[in-house]
C-alpha cells in the first residue's frame, strides 16, 4: 500500500501532469475552434521540423518531467536545436505522442468534475453535467471519490509514459552520447596528466632540495652552501612557476596556459643536477627544432623524471644523457650507476608516469639494470602529433 501511495506524495508526479496539461489546454482550444482533432495532429509536422521546437521542448521536458533535486540538469534529455533530419523526425513523433497523452489528459480533467458533481447531487442540488439524470440522494456522495481514482492512475502512469518517451525521442544521440563520452575521457587524460606535472616538477625540486641540503651540511665549505642555497632556490622557483600553472589549469580550465618547457630548456635540468653534486655528460645529435612541441616537452618531463630518480634513489653519481633526433624519432637514454644501498628505482609512479607518456605519443620507455647500471631509453615518433595534439587540445597544451 505505501509503494502505491508513495508516487502521489511526490513532487515531480504533479510537475508531469502539469506539461501534460500544457497541450490538453491547447487541444481545448482548439475543439473550441474545431472539432477535427486530426488537422492539430497534422499541424504538429511542420511544427516539429523547426530546429528551435527540439530546444524548447527539451528544455520543458527537463523541468518538468526530470526536475533534479540537486540543481543538475539530467543527461538523458538533450536541450538543443535540432541539428540532423533524424533529430526533426523525432520531434515530430514526440509531439505526435504528446498530443495523444494530452487527450487522455484532457478527458481526465472531467473527472474532478464528475466527483463534485456527485458531491451536488448528495446536498440535494440537481446538477446538469457528467452525472445528468442521477436522482439527488445522500449516498451519492460515497461515489464522489471514486472518479479520482483513475485519474491518479493517469497522472502517475501517464507521467511515467511521457518521460520515457521523452528520454527516448529528446535523448542524446549516438553521436551526442560518443561525444560526451570523448570529453569525459579527456577530463580524465587530463587530471591524470595534471597529476603527473605535480609528481614530477616538485617531487624533482623536493629531491633537488634534500640532496643539496645534505650536500651542504656534509661539506661544511662556505662556499659550496652559497651554490647549494642559489640551486634549492632556483630551483624551488622553478618548481613554483610549474605549480602555478597547473594551477590555473584547474581554475580556468578554457584558458590557454603559458608555455610548458621543452628539450630546448633542458639546460636548467641538467645544471640543477650538477649542482647537486652530480657529474653529467650530455650527448645531444640530431636538430631539437625538428622535434613537435608536444613531443618536447612530454621529452622534457620524462628527462626530468629520470634525473630526480638518479638524485633521490642513487644520490650525486656520474649520469650520462643521450638525446639524439633521426630517422622521424625522438631517442632518450639516461644511465647512472646504482648505489649499492638503494639499488634500482623499482616500480613506482614515476616510471609508471614515464611509461605512460610515451605510449601517449605512440612510442616506448623500457627500463633496465644491466652490468650495475640503471638505463632508462625512450623512443617517441616525431608523427605521434598527430592523434597526441587532438586527444590534448581541449587543455591548451
Amino acid at each position: 500500500m505505501h509503494r502505491i501511495l508513495t508516487p502521489l506524495t511526490s513532487a515531480v508526479t504533479y510537475s508531469r501532469w502539469l506539461h501534460m496539461f500544457i497541450p490538453a489546454a491547447a487541444c481545448s482550444v482548439w475543439f473550441f475552434i474545431s472539432d477535427m482533432y486530426w488537422m492539430l495532429a497534422l499541424f504538429a509536422v511542420p511544427v516539429g521540423l523547426v530546429p528551435a521546437m527540439r530546444l524548447q521542448e527539451g528544455l520543458q521536458a527537463q523541468l518538468l518531467l526530470t526536475p533534479s533535486e540537486r540543481g543538475q540538469p539530467d543527461a538523458s534529455i538533450a536541450v538543443a536545436p535540432a541539428v540532423s533530419w533524424a533529430e526533426r523526425w523525432r520531434t515530430v513523433l514526440w509531439l505526435e505522442i504528446r498530443l495523444l497523452i494530452s487527450a487522455a489528459t484532457l478527458m481526465a480533467l472531467w473527472l474532478p468534475v464528475a466527483s463534485i458533481e456527485l458531491v451536488l447531487s448528495a446536498a440535494g442540488r440537481a446538477p446538469e453535467g457528467l452525472v445528468e439524470g442521477m436522482s439527488p440522494h445522500r449516498w451519492n456522495a460515497l461515489l464522489a471519490p471514486l472518479p479520482l481514482v483513475p485519474l491518479l492512475v493517469l497522472v502517475v502512469l501517464g507521467g511515467r509514459l511521457t518521460t520515457a518517451a521523452a528520454r527516448w525521442l529528446l535523448g542524446p544521440s549516438p553521436t551526442d552520447r560518443l561525444s560526451v563520452l570523448e570529453e569525459l575521457t579527456e577530463e580524465l587524460l587530463e587530471r591524470n596528466r595534471i597529476a603527473r606535472e605535480l609528481h614530477d616538477s616538485i617531487g624533482h625540486a623536493l629531491t633537488v632540495a634534500v640532496v643539496q641540503a645534505g650536500a651542504a651540511r656534509a661539506a661544511n665549505d662556505p662556499a659550496f652552501t652559497e651554490r647549494a642555497l642559489a640551486a634549492i632556490e632556483e630551483t624551488g622557483r622553478d618548481a613554483l612557476e610549474d605549480l602555478e600553472r597547473v594551477l590555473r589549469v584547474l581554475r580556468e580550465s578554457g584558458t590557454p596556459v603559458s608555455r610548458r618547457p621543452t628539450l630546448a630548456e633542458a639546460k636548467r635540468l641538467l645544471d640543477s643536477a650538477t649542482s647537486s653534486g652530480a657529474k653529467v655528460v650530455t650527448r645531444v645529435s640530431g636538430d631539437l627544432g625538428l622535434v613537435p612541441a608536444p613531443v618536447s616537452r612530454e621529452g622534457y618531463r620524462i628527462l626530468q623524471e629520470s634525473l630526480t630518480n638518479v638524485l633521490r634513489h642513487a644520490g650525486p653519481v656520474p649520469i650520462r644523457v643521450s638525446i639524439t633526433v633521426a630517422d622521424g624519432r625522438l631517442e632518450l637514454e639516461v644511465t647512472n650507476p646504482m648505489s649499492g644501498a638503494a639499488g634500482p628505482p623499482g616500480s613506482g609512479s614515476g616510471l609508471r608516469g614515464m611509461r605512460e607518456r610515451a605510449a601517449l605519443l605512440g612510442g616506448k620507455a623500457r627500463m633496465e639494470s644491466r652490468e650495475g647500471e640503471w638505463r632508462v631509453r625512450v623512443g617517441l615518433p616525431l608523427d605521434g602529433i598527430r592523434w597526441s595534439d587532438a586527444l590534448h587540445r581541449s587543455s591548451g597544451r
